[in-house]
């Protein structure tokens, strides 16, 4: 999948659609998700165009990578999920059913939360 420089999340990132942001520093941007499917659902996303968390762990400085991960527990902390439990997700190429190309962890928290995946 190749970095469309209009995916929705770019487009975030220049301020053409307003997002509720909860974080933001040089590297890194987190908001909530439009339409959530837990009572805490937040996006974080690197303000790189990076496709997917393989694309980001190959191409991005050692400052974006640990600016992203910082944000990931700060974001959980802010929302009060850390205590109590949560979940992160990154969806990555078609198997894992990505559907915007840039790099993406859900947070999800605020109720339990079930089995990762469902057996098949």
């Amino acid at each position: 999948m190749a970095y469309d420089t209009d995916n929705i999340f770019a487009k975030i990132l220049r301020g053409e659609i307003p997002s509720k942001k909860v974080h933001e520093d040089e590297h890194t941007l987190a908001f909530h998700d439009i339409n959530p499917l837990s009572p805490t659902h937040i996006l974080v996303i690197p303000k790189g165009p990076y496709v997917s968390f393989d694309d980001f762990s190959e191409k991005a400085s050692d400052a974006e990578i640990a600016a992203f991960i910082r944000a990931v527990g700060k974001v959980a902390r802010d929302a009060g999920v850390a205590t109590d439990g949560y979940r992160i997700l990154a969806n990555i190429g078609e198997n894992g059913h990505q559907e915007v190309p840039h790099l993406h962890v859900h947070i999800f928290g605020g109720r339990k939360l079930g089995r990762m995946l469902a057996r098949e």
